[in-house]
């Protein structure tokens, strides 16, 4: 027969054993299954870190608007210029969420095109620069200032807006989505405020 004491010692690495387990629990699986969690902590941390640069505020700058009624269709001058492939289509995706129709053309498009239509236009100018982000390892593009106007077809100012690269926090929003970056700006010129 066995001595209390000998049952409590064995008893004592089974309770340990579900306390380590149910401590465990609240971690990702792969933690548990990788022979590196140390290394599973690292690509989750830089994952999570990725994802909040990506989502970085921006705000408008320079911000001008002359108060006319909400524009509710307008057209994008396309810029050859601006050589950053997702920018037209963030602009027209925020423009869609604040329930603007858009038309992207041609700088000089005639009437063939239908461009003679439009009643507003808005132009743009965009500065592309490079560099490597956090926890990568090549160099990539990224919008890192904007400035466009809304006009009417005879040339009158409806608004002017901006957007450029925080310098602060390290340049992490350099980062963000194009979109992200070009939302406030987008308002300001629709709706009048940054």
């Amino acid at each position: 027969m066995r001595s209390p004491e000998a049952a409590v010692s064995t008893r004592l690495p089974n309770r340990f054993a579900v306390a380590v387990a149910a401590a465990c629990s609240g971690l990702a699986g792969c933690s548990l299954l990788s022979p590196a969690p140390t290394w599973e902590l690292v690509k989750a941390t830089g994952s999570a870190t990725a994802h909040a640069i990506g989502r970085s505020p921006s705000h408008a700058s320079d911000t001008v608007h002359y108060g006319d009624a909400p524009v509710k269709r307008l057209c994008i001058e396309f810029n050859r210029n601006a050589p950053l492939p997702d920018l037209v289509p963030a602009l027209q995706a925020e423009l869609r969420s604040i329930g603007v129709a858009s038309r992207v053309y041609e700088a000089g498009a005639g009437a063939a095109t239908g461009a003679d239509d439009c009643e507003v236009w808005l132009r743009y100018a965009a500065t592309v620069d490079w560099d490597t982000p956090p926890f990568g390892d090549t160099t990539r593009p990224y919008l890192s200032a904007a400035s466009m106007s809304l006009q009417r077809s005879g040339g009158a100012l409806l608004a002017s807006s901006g957007y450029r690269v925080d310098d602060a926090g390290f340049g992490a929003s350099k980062w963000a989505t194009t979109r992200t970056k070009l939302a406030p700006v987008v308002r300001a010129l629709i709706q009048g405020f940054e």
